[in-house]
């Protein structure tokens, strides 16, 4: 099989923007995990951060002992002037909130305002694809880090999952690649920001609590796309009828997936192959049984980390053997245990209503469904059929149980529980042998969690505990 020409790749690298690190005073707001990152990176590279965070002190502790040990400054319960009066630009974290009084005043005074994917990007030799979309982002970030893995290519998967971006930018070289899983968050405040390869998974409703409107989601999640050029490569979704309209002014070779039609050019299924037909490749990456994740959504996650390889110059071979092996993510659909013949399934990265339609599609009748946690937004109807047809029970945690429970009582019977323990304890008394218990939220975690991880796990905690109170 012909392979695109790699060689290009290496001629568009940026170069790497050191000069705007050395000796800059630079304010970070946010010690999440990005913060903290693109802090020590800054400080290794010779640069003079400054970390500020609204916690308390007291909620930090394992954070502020890396910074101490750096020896670099912070403040902590919330942002003072000294950001403002000496900083040459600031960097937030993509769960600091858009409009807070620090960031407005910055902009009043004119301090530029990074997000750290824009700053780490600044200091990357390596080629990058970056993943975005509302639903499936970790899943083919790391199935497409894996594929690179399998070619023994050197590479890494980074970004909203795993590492930050900060961690591994300047530790992969020019002829490597970085899988990077990008928020819509991370891609407000880019500038020169400019993956090799993008991937558009698909657009639905999602973070309506941040921006108001679908459209003004949509055009976030679109900058992935606005620094490509002629010779870069742009995935995309091609039954996603809004995203097609959206990439088709975009500047790059495009390549399209599909589940539902053939397609003249593009990655598509062809008599339950999984076929591929652009420029001068052409193939198959195995049957879509071969595939060992399941579901409609990650045969479209297969596709367009397969796009995203072959593009990058990965043989078939290479792709069809990660197929076969890959298992999925944590936290996504992960089976964590059966107790008394009821399976408990942790989907905790469900944080939309449309992920959490594609996991109930994966589970069958007789399921209880824990939702709940921090609403984002979203049309609560387009679950009602499946809850009718898979869910015989309900139990709902955190901020959004007043919603769903008015959207979703007269379908199926509906509880609540005070903590995500409780509720599993719940399930495991409401269910019976041959049940499922699934966590799917339909929410962000921030609420009752530090984040999607952190529900997930106290989840399979609690699925442990159930197991070691039924043995006693």
């Amino acid at each position: 099989m012909r392979t695109l020409d790699f060689d290009y790749f290496k001629n568009t690298v940026n170069a790497m923007r050191v000069d705007r690190v050395i000796n800059r005073p630079v304010g970070i707001i946010g010690l999440a995990r990005s913060g903290l990152a693109a802090a020590k990176l800054l400080k290794r590279l010779g640069g003079n951060p400054f970390v500020s965070d609204a916690k308390p002190e007291s909620r930090l502790e394992k954070e502020l002992a890396e910074l101490k040990e750096a020896e670099i400054p912070f403040e902590t319960g919330g942002h003072t002037d000294k950001l403002l009066e000496e900083s040459e630009y600031l960097i937030v974290s993509p769960g600091v909130p858009k409009e807070i009084p620090i960031l407005e005043r910055a902009q009043e005074i004119g301090i530029p305002i990074f997000s750290e994917l824009e700053v780490a990007s600044w200091l990357c030799d390596a080629n990058l694809a970056a993943v975005t979309g509302s639903n499936g982002k970790t899943t083919t970030t790391t199935l497409l880090g894996r594929i690179f893995e399998t070619a023994r290519i050197e590479s890494t998967a980074a970004g909203n999952i795993g590492y930050a971006f900060s961690e591994v930018c300047d530790r992969i070289s020019s002829r490597g690649w970085i899988a990077l899983e990008v928020s819509s968050a991370q891609l407000e405040r880019i500038f020169d920001f400019h993956p090799h390869i993008a991937i558009v998974l698909n657009l639905t409703p999602d973070h309506l609590d941040r921006y108001g409107t679908f459209e003004e989601y949509a055009r976030v999640k679109m900058r992935v796309a606005e620094n490509l050029t002629g010779v870069d490569f742009l995935i995309a979704n091609a039954d996603d009828d809004y995203l097609v309209q959206l990439v088709q002014p975009v500047e790059a070779r495009k390549i399209f997936f599909s589940l539902e039609k053939k397609l003249e050019s593009g990655i598509y299924l062809e008599d339950d192959k999984i076929v591929f037909h652009f420029g001068e490749l052409q193939g198959d990456l195995g049957s879509r049984k071969d595939l060992s994740i399941p579901g409609p959504h990650n045969l479209y996650n297969a596709m367009a980390a397969g796009a995203a390889a072959l593009a990058a110059g990965v043989s078939s071979d290479a792709i069809k053997e990660t197929f076969k092996t890959f298992g999925g993510v944590e936290h996504r659909l992960e089976y964590v245990d059966t107790i008394n013949g009821i399976r408990y399934i942790n989907d905790s990265k469900g944080t939309n209503i449309d992920s959490v339609w594609y996991a109930l599609q994966s589970v069958p009748e007789n399921t209880i469904l824990i939702m709940g946690g921090k609403y984002k937004g979203g049309e609560l109807s387009r679950l009602n059929e499946l809850i009718r047809q898979k869910i015989k029970h309900l139990i709902l945690i955190g901020e959004a149980a007043e919603t769903f429970h008015d959207a979703y009582k007269n379908i199926v019977p509906v509880g609540r529980a005070e903590t995500l323990e409780d509720a599993v304890f719940s399930a495991a008394d409401i269910g019976h042998d041959g049940d499922t218990v699934l966590l799917s939220p339909a929410c962000a975690s921030f609420d009752m969690f530090k984040d999607f991880e952190h529900r997930g796990q106290v989840f399979k905690d609690a699925v442990l505990k159930l197991k070691a109170r039924n043995k006693e």
